[in-house]
């Protein structure tokens, strides 16, 4: 049996312009799931962040304001809090 008599046998799969439309699209759809997908986990590490700044925040003014002085403190612990998103 030749090649050619497998060939003639089996459809050839041709894809039309809608087909090739709809895997655009299909494209498209994944693209904005895995954004959407993106953004969620942004918004998560950032109130993660947040809150560990906070955290160092207050840890500072708790231990080092008598080592330091309460103004010195103060100063370090703003610019910590302006590193929040």
């Amino acid at each position: 049996m030749s090649l050619r008599g497998c060939i003639a046998n089996e459809e050839i799969a041709v894809k039309t312009e809608e087909d090739e439309a709809w895997e655009d699209v299909e494209k498209a759809l994944g693209w904005r799931k895995r954004q959407i997908v993106n953004k969620m986990d942004n918004a998560e590490k950032e109130r993660n962040r947040n809150e560990v700044l906070e955290e160092v925040a207050c840890y500072l003014e708790k231990k080092f304001t008598l080592p330091f002085g309460r103004d010195t403190i103060a100063s370090f612990a703003a610019s910590i809090r302006r590193l929040k998103r």
